[in-house]
């Protein structure tokens, strides 16, 4: 009897959730449809809204994201988060009239003197999944593309992340109608029910086996998708770079957020010969940061479930033979504050389970190679990486990663740091991911590039309308047959003489 009553609870409570999302989606649209073409008065006003509200309540939000870890570094939040939010704010506020600018294209001499022309338009209502390990940033970067780009948003926060997603709701409400931007908490069968409401675009950000179910939810509305999801980020250290200043760069990002970040070193390729060397100066350089994981500093593992599976990794790979090498000596995995000291794992296997899964955690498996061929085989093997870190400054080499490995993004001789550029793109390939945003790819993203063809008062196209004359024929054969090349140019500013002369407009 109790089974079935919860039962019943259970549909009653996702019915009245779907109703509800589904209200609010119809509001979003039918307030875009009422303004299809925000001004770019207007998108820039959204803007400084949301740079106003996050300088306005940065201690509220360094708060509530340190209550939702347990422990996060208050400098970390206020680099990775604040920091990073309001300055794609900042960019996208100097670039928004460029990238509203509809852009001139080439027209092919056949249909001259028509123009061409590419209009960014708005789409109309976004959906935005958030996850937990970076949820402000990773609220308002895909939120600033789509309110520049002139869009309705809807944004579903992480149930990891319940008081930060309680201030957003409040502070938003504050700002925005909720027809302009709407924010959840997350609440029981959230988020199946979010990703099936029929958007114009669904951004997931998350894991690659939660991305399959929202893209196969997405699908059956025929939304289009961006799913920004993780992987295994490798590392190359070659022969000859030094190893110290790659450590203490590879060592810096692994570290933000206790290395829970889709985008963090996940293993080490470094040649055998300086396996001793890299493992020792890995030892120096974190004496020297944390002598405790109570440190201020070391954030906690997000809950006990991730605390759970990080351990297991290191278990299995002892179980099997792998050395684990403990980089904070003073201390050990602690369950109650849910932190996790730094490890190495040297002789590792494929069949490990920490080098099957994203780690997502501070532990960085080593593998050593004889030749550089070894780690190329080993990388195109697998599943395409969100990001691939090579510290290298033999130029072939570069290039021959640059060209002949496929990843989301490559940075080389430090980590993590692409992600941070304004003008690069964002995104995974395969299975880490599909589309991208930041900068003018976000835009775009959340733009219909709509093309636009003007054509002329005057125009040759008539010439091939049916019956074809003897006159079009021949025309169709210089057109099949003959490579008009460098002479395009020249063809059409004697048209554009003959049409002046006869009194044509050509505008």
């Amino acid at each position: 009897m109790r089974i079935v009553v919860w039962s019943a609870f259970i549909r009653s409570r996702r019915m009245e959730l779907k109703q509800r999302l589904s209200q609010q989606l119809k509001e979003s649209r039918d307030a875009f449809l009422r303004n299809p073409y925000p001004t770019y008065q207007k998108r820039l006003e959204n803007l400084n809204k949301l740079e106003s509200l996050i300088k306005a309540h940065q201690a509220e939000i360094i708060y509530a994201i340190e209550q939702d870890f347990g422990t996060r570094s208050i400098s970390e939040t206020g680099l990775l988060e604040l920091f990073t939010s309001i300055e794609t704010i900042r960019d996208a506020k100097k670039q928004l009239k460029k990238w509203m600018k509809p852009s001139h294209r080439h027209t092919s001499v056949w249909f001259f003197p028509a123009k061409n022309r590419v209009v960014p338009q708005p789409l109309g209502v976004v959906g935005v999944i958030v996850p937990w390990n970076y949820p402000l940033m990773l609220t308002i970067g895909p939120l600033v593309a789509a309110l520049a780009a002139g869009n309705r948003v809807m944004l579903k926060m992480s149930q990891n992340s319940p008081h930060l997603a309680q201030l957003l709701v409040e502070l938003f409400e504050a700002q925005f109608n909720r027809d302009e931007v709407a924010i959840y908490a997350d609440e029981a069968e959230m988020g199946p029910e979010f990703s099936k409401l029929k958007f114009d675009h669904l951004l997931f950000t998350g894991s690659t086996k939660t991305g399959r179910a929202v893209m196969q939810s997405a699908a059956n509305n025929l939304v289009p998708v961006t799913l920004e999801l993780g992987g295994k980020s490798p590392v190359i250290l070659d022969e000859k770079f030094d190893v110290k200043i790659a450590l203490e760069r590879l060592l810096g990002g692994k570290l933000y957020n206790c290395g829970q970040t889709c985008i963090a070193p996940d293993y080490l390729f470094v040649p055998q010969s300086r396996l001793n060397e890299v493992v020792e100066t890995t030892k120096a350089i974190m004496a020297k940061r944390f002598r405790t994981i109570q440190h201020q500093d070391y954030t906690s593992i997000i809950d006990a479930n991730a605390f759970e599976r990080l351990t297991h990794l290191l278990s299995d790979a002892k179980e099997k033979g792998a050395k684990l090498i403990n980089c904070i000596p003073n201390s050990e995995p602690e369950r109650g504050s849910r932190k996790l000291p730094f490890y190495l794992v040297t002789e590792v296997e494929s069949d490990m389970a920490v080098m099957q899964e994203e780690i997502f955690g501070p532990i960085l498996p080593i593998i050593t190679y004889q030749h550089i061929d070894e780690v190329f085989h080993y990388i195109a093997q697998r599943p395409r990486p969100l990001a691939l870190y090579l510290f290298s400054e033999d130029k072939w080499i570069q290039k021959k990663f640059t060209q002949e490995t496929l990843s989301g993004g490559l940075c080389i001789n430090d980590v993590m740091l692409h992600v941070a550029q304004h003008d690069l793109p964002f995104g995974g390939v395969g299975e880490s991911g599909m589309g991208h945003y930041h900068g003018r790819e976000g835009f775009n993203t959340f733009s219909k590039l709509k093309p636009v063809m003007t054509q002329s008062r005057f125009a040759l196209t008539p010439l091939f309308y049916s019956p074809y004359s003897g006159f079009a024929k021949s025309i169709l054969n210089v057109m099949i047959n003959r490579k008009i090349g460098n002479y395009e140019s020249a063809i059409q500013q004697k048209l554009t003489s003959l049409l002046r002369i006869i009194g044509r407009d050509v505008s």
